[in-house]
């Protein structure tokens, strides 16, 4: 699997934003693939790089960036 995709490949994706997520402009979008994997941008550069996470690693990435990061669990 790739770990990226493409800006043109990524514009026709629905992005999803968090609830959790203010009008600061300090967020990530989601999208779900066709193949179950997920999608993540930084919403302030939407034309800018995406990163590809295999659906169970998606889930762990989420939860270490719920706890602060690498070495903070």
């Amino acid at each position: 699997m790739q770990p990226y995709i493409e800006s043109a490949s990524a514009a026709e994706l629905v992005w999803v934003k968090s609830s959790y997520s203010g009008n600061n402009g300090n967020c990530v979008e989601v999208a779900v693939l066709a193949d179950g994997s997920r999608a993540v941008r930084d919403s302030k550069d939407p034309q800018g790089p995406v990163l590809v996470f295999p659906a169970g690693a998606f889930g762990d990435f989420v939860g270490v960036a719920a706890k602060g990061g690498i070495g903070r669990e």
